[in-house]
């Protein structure tokens, strides 16, 4: 298949590893994967903070870039976040509506239905659940609020996880819970969303795993930037890093922080 990456403006400019694993890995899976230059944000922290008007010109960018996929130029639009996913198959054509857009939000509606959450996109439509990875660690998996609710899906990492060679995958208590990040939630409810994301650390720390793994960079930022404050030694890997990681060519674990107080050390783990 030809397939263009989304690879939203956080991992873009924050944390390429996760998009360049994505590459790594629909490519090693036998895949063309095109980058189409001109995107940038989807507008979903336009949309979600109000500014409607504003996410309109975001909006038409997003679409018009990826077109090409409602044409049949490309077979799929691969997005790794299901945040953004979320966004662009339930709010890009409604905005463009609202606005009067009637053409864009047609357009909107078919690059939709054809893009996918990565672990969509493997399971659903690339109908595999073995990736041929191998990642020899204790790992644990948050399933983030807008992959699980917004776009549900479900189950789909954890399979695609459980597959993967010499991982000891353990459950995350209170999984479903969120970790307090929510875009600019965490900005206006400090308070609030720092004890959430104790809940959520804790429940990381008491798993004796090495890494926390999940589908949106935006959550691992949040849970990651906890962890580090805590010298927990639990480093983050996004979920497409821990599918592209092989044998040959395996994905190093994280920096973290480690230990506590004057004895502070920092570790590649």
């Amino acid at each position: 298949m030809r397939i263009a990456l989304a690879a939203t403006c956080i991992a873009d400019t924050l944390f390429p590893g996760a998009p360049r694993a994505t590459v790594r890995l629909l490519e090693r899976l036998g895949h063309e994967v095109v980058f189409p230059r001109a995107q940038a944000c989807c507008g979903q922290m336009h949309v979600n903070t109000g500014y409607v008007a504003e996410a309109v010109p975001v909006i038409r960018n997003h679409v018009t870039t990826f077109a090409p996929v409602a044409d049949g130029e490309w077979d799929a639009v691969v997005v790794p976040s299901g945040s953004c996913t979320g966004s662009i198959r339930h709010q890009q054509a409604m905005v463009c509506r609202r606005a009067g857009l009637d053409d864009l939000a047609a357009t909107a509606d078919a690059v939709a239905a054809r893009t996918y959450e990565l672990s969509e996109l493997l399971v659903d439509v690339l109908g595999v659940t073995d990736v041929g990875a191998w990642f020899p660690h204790r790992v644990t998996y948050h399933p983030t609020c807008h992959s699980l609710r917004m776009l549900g899906v479900g189950d789909r990492p954890e399979r695609l996880l459980r597959a993967v060679e010499g991982i000891d995958l353990v459950e995350l208590p209170g999984a479903e819970s969120c970790c307090g990040f929510g875009g600019t939630f965490a900005l206006k409810n400090a308070d609030t969303s720092a004890a959430m994301l104790a809940d959520k650390t804790a429940a990381v720390r008491s798993t004796g795993a090495e890494v926390v793994t999940a589908g949106d960079m935006s959550c691992l930022l949040h849970i990651g930037g906890g962890l580090s404050r805590q010298r927990s030694g639990v480093g983050t890997l996004h979920l497409a890093e821990v599918l592209a990681s092989t044998r040959d060519e395996p994905t190093p674990l994280p920096r973290v922080r480690s230990g506590a107080g004057a004895g502070t050390v920092e570790v590649t783990r």
